[in-house]
Formats: structure tokens, C-alpha cells, sequence
């Protein structure tokens, strides 16, 4: 602002133009909390004027104020006197305000670093997360290889951790993930990257000499020794083991497979993993090739799955059951079998586990039941009806709701049906198992224990089980040809179920000594390919066609029992 024109045009001219700059500055401040570093500069571009001004007009002022305040001279210039104060107002405005930015900038950078931390960072074991892994791993890679050397990828999945959480609670749960995150961290060289990239899955990866590839598997040994000892949490001894995947970037560690980043290592290392904990857990696997494939058919069989059950391409077979002394068919089991267009006939061995970990089982037994219901009610009323039973749907409370429920909607007699239960099976909730049997057996439901002799049932669980009869292991059945302790072994079995008065059912009959031997041994009902494989139930209805053993009973004149359904053929139900 020229002084001269100041005076000329008067101070009250010049201040309202001097005051639109404070607006502004206004404004910056309740908008701000900083932002740019242009903004910052508007600041102190303000303080550099104002004492560009201070220069300007306190040359012509301050000299007159000296001479007045020293009785020498006239009173200075009002005008000029006023600009000077407003300068030094200025002055110290804009020299604060771009302090209070400068500060609120550091203090912003600060808190995004802090941020940026957090989301790199596992905040309960302080280990860096998922998210940051990958690109962590790939700078590691990356300066690795430019100076000859591999890295490793380890995925780690500590064994049975949801017991520990379920048994003894979250709090020691988490104070397990932070002592083992420690342990590892102290057996790890100090430029190797470790994660929690889960609940209970961590990760590291670590550079090695090519040539020693060794090097990996001495490093992983010391981890699974650190995390094998007993740790103390909250004053609880808890054992744990890990299961661990491997994989690396190097040829002489892949041949013929090319790792592009980060992510393969990481997928690669998963699916090694995996393998490893479906092995046994507590050990260790490097990835190969034919783990990436039998997991590529995993999910091709799932994906079928998922879409069989919408097709319906799911569809019971049966195998005879037979009175052994007359030949004559009492009833059938009821097989699992899945038609794929794509696959064929696929053996319930291999699609069976796979429906139980995806959580379709009961969907699939619901399908398969509701079809078998259907196809028995044109047998003759004699003639029965056996299912297996999953261990996994015996957990479900509603299980024998469900499988009555069923058996009314598709008016079948509670008396025809026989389910099938695994020794497996007792194991699970005792109590539970034995309601939901004694429920079913109330409605006219008889209950066989299958695969007698394979499992850990007790004598004590038999009396007090509702079970209606026994099913010997095939097993046992097969070898009674070639070893004589076998034959014992099946009529110590008979002769229990007699003691306890328990029918018998021997399965795997394959042959015309198997079939006398039993014979000598009591009143046996049996099934086995002596009598025919699993069929249809085209191929059933035209076999009780030519017997004459087909209903004659519209289908819709029985009745039946009470309320849900559900059922299984369990992985016992192989393809035979």
C-alpha cells in the first residue's frame, strides 16, 4: 500500500481494504485444519507483507515517534502511526498463524503415519496383518533375487485353536496368539516378515541361499520345537501344535512353475497347508504340483455338487438285504450315488466328506430320503428301508423332528424305516444321541448300530442305547475265509447280539463260504455282492416285479407318524 496514497485518501479508505485479507485467512483457519502447503504459504506470504509494510512505514513514523517521545519534535502522522500498528498486528497474526499450521501439519502427518501403522498392523500381536503382507513380501522378493538369493513363504495354522478359545475362553485365547506371535519372532532372523493374517493363521517369509535349501526346513523345525513346548496362559498349561505350508520362488525349489509375485508365493504356501493339516496336522509340507491339482479337482467336485443338488442329480441306489437261512429279501439299504453329466457315476467316498464340509449334507440326505421314501412305498409293506446317518447330523437337536416331519409328508410307516448309526457317532453328545434315538424309536423307527467292532462303543452304551440290532464290519466278514481268529471274531459278535437280544446283520457277504459259515452261526440277515450289486430303483422295482413283491396298496392309502427329516448316507455307503 503506497504511504503517500494513504495520506492523500486517509486511513478509514485504505483499512476496509486491508481487512478483506482477514477473511480469508478466516476462512482458512475453520475450513482448515491444514491441508496443503500452499495454504501455509498465504500465511506467511501475510507476515512477509505486513513487514514489508512495517519497513515502509515505520521509516517515515518511527523517527517521529522518537523525536515526540523525546520532547524534540511535532506529533507524528495519525495516519501512518495507525498503519504501523496495524502492520505490527499483521505481523504477529500471520507469524502465529503459519506457526499454528506448520505445527498442525506435523502433527497431521504424524497421526496418518500412526494410521497408516494400524492398518499395516495385527493390534494383538503387533505382527504386520494380511493387508501389508503381500506387498511387504514382494519388496522382499524383489531385493532378494536382485542379489541371487530365494525367499520362502511359511503359512502357519495352529492345530485345534476354537477348543482352547471354547474351553477356557477369549481372554487365554488371545493371550496364546500373543505368547506364540513372541515365540516366533524370537526364533525368526531379524529381516524375516511375520504376520497374523487370521484368527489363528500367521505367516512369514524369509530370503535364503538357493543352494541350501535346507535352510527353510531347519528354520520351520525350530518354530514347530519353540511352539511344542507347554505355554503357561493366565496360569493354564495349554499344549498347541501347528501345521505349516512351504513354498518358494526359486527353479531348483519349483521346477517348472514361475512365481510372478507375492500372491503366488502366498496361494501356493495355502494350499501346501491344507494338505498338511488334512494329513494329520502337526507337521509341515512343501507345495507341489500335484497338491495345486488335487485342490484344483477339490473345487471342480464342489462347485458339481452345488450344482447336482439344484438338478437333482443326486439319487438313491439299493442293496438287498437277506434273510440267510430262507434267501429271501427282508428289506434294502439305501446307497448314495451322484449321476454327473460331467463325472459320471461318482462314488459317494468322494463326494460324500466333500457335501460334509461344505455344510450341504442335510440337504442332500433330505433329497436323497425323500426320493427313497417315494420308491419304497411300491415294495410290499414287509419289505424295509435302511438309511445311514451322519455323525454330523446327530448334532443337529431338531435331527429326529426333521426326519418325522419328512416321513409325513411323504406318508411312509415309521415301522418300514431302519437308520443306520455309526460307532463314530457315540462319541459326539451321548446324551443328545440317545433323546434323539429314543425319540425316533418311540414313533416305531428301529435303530442298528453299523459297523459294529470298527469304533469304541462300550457294552455299557449298547444296553443303554436304544439300538434295535447289529451290523458287522465288513471287514470282519471278508477275512473269515483266509483266518480262523476272524470266524471268532464274528460269533463273539453273534453271540453278543443274542445275549442282549439284538438281531444281526452281516455285511460284505461276497462268497458261498462266507454265506455257510454264517449260516452255522445262528438266524443271520445279510447283504454283499454275493446277491446282487447296488441297483435302481427301476432296476429294484423290475427284480420285486418278477418276485411278486410289489405293493398292490395305492400309494396314498398308509399312514405314517409325526413331525420333520433328514438323513444321510453316511461315508460308510461307499460305492460297492
Amino acid at each position: 500500500w503506497p504511504i503517500e496514497e494513504m495520506r492523500a485518501q486517509g486511513f478509514t479508505a485504505y483499512y476496509p481494504r486491508m481487512m478483506g485479507y482477514l477473511p480469508a485467512v478466516k476462512n482458512h483457519a475453520e475450513e482448515g485444519k491444514i491441508g496443503t502447503a500452499e495454504r501455509d504459504i498465504i500465511a506467511l506470504g501475510i507476515a512477509i507483507a505486513a513487514i514489508i509494510m512495517f519497513i515502509g512505514t515505520g521509516g517515515s513514523v518511527l523517527p517521529d515517534i522518537v523525536r515526540a517521545l523525546l520532547g524534540d519534535g511535532a506529533a507524528p502522522d495519525a495516519v501512518l502511526t495507525n498503519a504501523l500498528l496495524l502492520n505490527i498486528a499483521l505481523i504477529v497474526f500471520g507469524w502465529r498463524r503459519y506457526n499454528e499450521l506448520t505445527r498442525e501439519i506435523g502433527e497431521r502427518r504424524r497421526a496418518e503415519e500412526t494410521a497408516r501403522k494400524l492398518a499395516e498392523t495385527d493390534p494383538l500381536t503387533g505382527c504386520l496383518n494380511r493387508r501389508s503382507l503381500a506387498e511387504a513380501t514382494e519388496q522382499m522378493r524383489r531385493k532378494a533375487n536382485a542379489s541371487g538369493r530365494g525367499i520362502a513363504f511359511v503359512m502357519i495354522d495352529l492345530d485345534n485353536f476354537k477348543q482352547v478359545n471354547d474351553l477356557n475362553g477369549h481372554i487365554v485365547g488371545d493371550g496364546l496368539l500373543m505368547e506364540i506371535a513372541a515365540r516366533m519372532r524370537a526364533e525368526l532372523p531379524p529381516d524375516a516378515l511375520l504376520a497374523r493374517i487370521g484368527g489363528d493363521e500367521f505367516a512369514f517369509a524369509m530370503s535364503y541361499d538357493p543352494s541350501r535349501p535346507g535352510q527353510v526346513d531347519e528354520q520351520v523345525l525350530r518354530l514347530f520345537e519353540g511352539i511344542g513346548d507347554s505355554l503357561v496362559i493366565d496360569g493354564l498349561a495349554i499344549e498347541t501344535t501347528m501345521s505349516a505350508g512351504i513354498a518358494a520362488d526359486h527353479e531348483d525349489s519349483l521346477p517348472c512353475l514361475s512365481i510372478d509375485s507375492a500372491q503366488d508365493l502366498m496361494h501356493r504356501a495355502d494350499m501346501a497347508m491344507y494338505q498338511a493339516k488334512k494329513q494329520g496336522k502337526n507337521h509341515y509340507r512343501w507345495f507341489e504340483i500335484g497338491i495345486e491339482n488335487e485342490i484344483r479337482f477339490r473345487n471342480e467336485i464342489e462347485a458339481g455338487i452345488r450344482r447336482g443338488l439344484a438338478k437333482g442329480e443326486f439319487v438313491p441306489f439299493y442293496e438287498q438285504q437277506v434273510d440267510l437261512e430262507t434267501g429271501e429279501i427282508v428289506g434294502f439299504e439305501m446307497l448314495a450315488r451322484w449321476q454327473s453329466p460331467e463325472l459320471g457315476l461318482v462314488s459317494p467316498e468322494i463326494f460324500i466328506p466333500l457335501a460334509e464340509d461344505m455344510g450341504v449334507i442335510a440337504e442332500l440326505s433330505e433329497q436323497l430320503i425323500r426320493q427313497a421314501f417315494s420308491d419304497a412305498q411300491e415294495w410290499d409293506s414287509h419289505l424295509t428301508l435302511a438309511v445311514n446317518i451322519s455323525p454330523l447330523q446327530l448334532r443337529d437337536e431338531w435331527f429326529a423332528q426333521k426326519l418325522l416331519k419328512l416321513m409325513v409328508e411323504q406318508n411312509f410307516p415309521a415301522q418300514r424305516l431302519d437308520i443306520e448309526v455309526t460307532e463314530s457317532c457315540l462319541h459326539e453328545d451321548v446324551d443328545t444321541v440317545r433323546s434323539m434315538l429314543q425319540s425316533l424309536k418311540n414313533q416305531g423307527v428301529r435303530v442298528s448300530l453299523d459297523d459294529f467292532g470298527t469304533g469304541y462303543s462300550s457294552l455299557a452304551q449298547l444296553q443303554t442305547l436304544p439300538f434295535d440290532r447289529l451290523k458287522i464290519d465288513r471287514s470282519f466278514i471278508a477275512e473269515m475265509k483266509a483266518a480262523d481268529t476272524s470266524t471268532r471274531i464274528v460269533d463273539a459278535i453273534i453271540s453278543l447280539g443274542q445275549t442282549l437280544d439284538m438281531p444281526i446283520i452281516a455285511e460284505g457277504i461276497e462268497d458261498e463260504k462266507i454265506l455257510s459259515d454264517l449260516r452255522k452261526m445262528g438266524r443271520l440277515k445279510g447283504q454283499g455282492y454275493l446277491y446282487g450289486r447296488p441297483e435302481t430303483s427301476a432296476q429294484v422295482r423290475e427284480r420285486l416285479k418278477g418276485l411278486g413283491l410289489l405293493s398292490s396298496v395305492d400309494k396314498g392309502a398308509e399312514t405314517a407318524p409325526t413331525p420333520p427329516s433328514v438323513d444321510l448316507p453316511g461315508k460308510k455307503a461307499a460305492f460297492r
